[in-house]
């Protein structure tokens, strides 16, 4: 059985359960797992760039709505001015009078990015980030993830499928299975990006939350 496009992971489920009454909420089950999978991988779909024009005298840009984590932040002179992340607080304090120039650090401030010096020009920022997955639906009818890990949108389905019937023991046994998926995707993962070395990657997040506390 195949299980590449929308269509067929959503009759595939269909099939597992033996169920046909279900119909209308299958496109939910796969939504709910595809949030937990976003959530929790950091795959390849997941790697978006954002660009945005900086305002002159305006210190905050909007983040990208499906931010996860920032990888870089860049502004596109010649040559690329890349900005050091800093937490709200320690930003402050290297640049207690504001004042305007090139921007050259940057911190996260609830969904705006707020930079220093203050912009004096309208320069172009690119952002690289982990955002959310291309997400499955009618008219996107397939992404990466599925097309390479079909049983983790099917086994992540079929947890919030029993979940919804209160069907404890199913539940349990699928979750097992959607879990393992989740681990083996993230090693596949990093042997696509980096071979067989191990590399650990500190995300700009656990950085600002260690910066702050």
């Amino acid at each position: 059985m195949s299980i590449s496009t929308y269509t067929e992971l959503k009759t595939a489920i269909a099939n597992f359960m033996a169920r046909t009454d279900l119909t209308d909420q299958i496109p939910n089950f796969i939504q709910l797992a595809e949030a937990r999978l976003s959530r929790e991988l950091e795959t390849r779909d997941q790697e978006k760039r954002a660009n945005a024009t900086l305002t002159v005298g305006d210190e905050y840009i909007a983040l990208p709505t499906d931010l996860r984590e920032v990888r870089e932040v860049k502004l596109n002179t010649s040559p690329n001015t890349v900005l050091d992340y800093k937490s709200p607080i320690q930003l402050d304090k290297d640049f207690p009078s504001g004042g305007n120039g090139k921007p050259s650090s940057y911190s996260i401030v609830g969904a705006e990015m707020k930079l220093r010096p203050v912009p004096d020009s309208a320069y172009t920022a690119e952002i690289i980030y982990i955002g959310g997955l291309s997400a499955l639906s009618d008219s996107n009818a397939t992404n990466q993830l599925l097309t390479r890990h079909p049983d983790a949108y099917l086994s992540g389905s079929l947890v919030e499928a029993y979940t919804y019937l209160m069907d404890e023991a199913r539940a349990s046994t699928y979750d097992a299975k959607f879990t393992r998926s989740i681990e083996e995707i993230r090693k596949d993962e990093q042997r696509s990006h980096y071979g067989t070395g191990s590399l650990h990657i500190s995300s700009v997040y656990a950085r600002q939350s260690s910066s702050a506390s």
